[in-house]
């Protein structure tokens, strides 16, 4: 090799500055954490991961198993997805949020992250803004950024509910403003805007023509008096200028089966299929019959589920807000709590003084072996995420040696 070739290979990069400016993914890494500290064994809880815990419901075990028995699986099938499993999402889109869409506008894909990625690559090109309502998602900046796009926070706290209003998003438009990011039920504050509130944010977006891009992942786990609002069907002139992201994984307790999906405008539809026909082809054949079963069945094992999480959530809140210094906002739906843990910063437990909400986190799970995952992952420090979807006994111990940990502030 000549010292020409050694001395420029030496200066250049091994890994793409655009993978490389990449954050891991801060609620897998707190999940991964956890468990390795059990298996080392800690006596850990972890409350980072969003996954129910229970089973996925029988029939749709059974459907899979038959579906991997069947030749016909065995193959490729078209990269938007099973004929069958397009028209059952667009007959549960009907049933679900009131509006009919073409099968034609749907694209199955492998879990809701890829239907995030690819929904942000199919319109976001560089300098484009895209308004992010935080605290967001951990994943949603990372996918605006790798589609060229600039993430633009617009925070709202514990003082109103986490839920961004109209003039916020007014005051961060600009003329490089092409999206708005939607998500409600929220992760991870659990916050859900009322139908009025939906209407309102909608009908601003149609004024100033601006793409929305809704995650509805978590429609079917509202609380108390709060409904899911699909953004289209309050605006449905929005549908040309809307991506509506969806999935089993948490209604249907199937995070493992890999199935999202994405409903908009044909001709973003094609280009986004386009797109996966070269990344992944299709979803795996036997995942997808599996969501046909869940999507075609009814909805009493997604009932039982929501009720489980219902009594847990109660005990959180009850729990977390007995906390000096904890603020906990009841969560309207998904399964998250959001606490501010603002009023226990500063303060010192155990010889140590957090001053952020990671150095919180990281204190808590040395300290008191608990998992959570600090407000960093989702914006502005000064808060944490509990995740309420595990078991009931589990949550008392895990949120009860919080409890005892905080008590020592001082």
């Amino acid at each position: 090799m000549s010292e020409h070739a050694s001395t420029s290979s030496s200066v250049r990069p091994r890994v793409s500055a655009r993978l490389a400016a990449i954050a891991p993914s801060a609620t897998l890494a707190v999940d991964a954490k956890a468990k390795a500290l059990k298996a080392a064994g800690r006596p850990v809880i972890g409350f980072g991961a969003g996954e129910p815990d229970f089973p996925t419901p029988a029939p749709i075990v059974a459907s899979a198993v038959a579906a991997a028995q069947d030749p016909a699986n065995h193959r490729y099938t078209p990269a938007a997805g099973l004929p069958a499993l397009r028209e059952a999402i667009a007959a549960k889109t009907l049933r679900d949020s009131g509006y009919a869409v073409d099968p034609a506008s749907v694209l199955v894909t492998n879990g809701g992250k890829q239907a995030v990625f690819q929904a942000f690559a199919a319109i976001v090109d560089p300098g484009d803004e895209v308004l992010l309502p935080a605290p967001y998602w951990t994943t949603y900046p990372e996918a605006i950024r790798l589609a060229g796009g600039t993430p633009v926070e617009v925070f709202a706290g514990v003082d109103q509910g986490y839920l961004v209003t109209v003039e916020q998003l007014e005051a961060a438009r600009t003329p490089r403003t092409k999206v708005l990011l939607f998500n409600s039920p929220s992760n991870p504050t659990g916050a859900v805007y009322s139908p009025e509130q939906t209407e309102q944010i909608g009908r601003w977006a149609l004024e100033h023509g601006i793409w929305v891009i809704t995650d509805e992942i978590y429609e079917h786990l509202t609380y108390d008096d709060a409904v899911f609002t699909p953004i289209v069907k309050a605006v449905p002139e929005l549908a040309d200028t809307t991506i509506v992201l969806n999935g089993v994984a948490k209604t249907y307790a199937m995070t493992g089966w890999r199935v999202g999906w994405m409903i908009g405008p044909t001709d973003v539809i094609k280009a986004a299929t386009n797109f996966q026909s070269h990344l992944t082809s299709n979803v795996a054949n036997v995942s997808q019959r599996a969501a046909i079963t869940a999507l075609t069945g009814d909805l009493d094992a997604v009932h039982a589920m929501r009720e489980a999480f219902d009594r847990r959530r109660r005990t959180m809140v009850e729990m977390l807000s007995a906390i000096d210094g904890v603020v906990c906002p009841a969560p309207q739906g998904a399964f998250y709590a959001y606490p501010s843990v603002e009023g226990v910063l500063g303060r010192t437990i155990r010889g140590v003084t957090p001053t952020t909400s990671a150095e919180l986190a990281a204190l808590i799970l040395e300290q008191a072996e608990v998992a959570v995952v600090p407000g960093e992952a989702f914006g502005p420090s000064g808060y944490l995420r509990l995740s309420y979807a595990l078991g009931d006994e589990d949550l008392v111990e895990g949120v009860g040696r919080i409890q005892r940990l905080l008590a020592e502030a001082e």
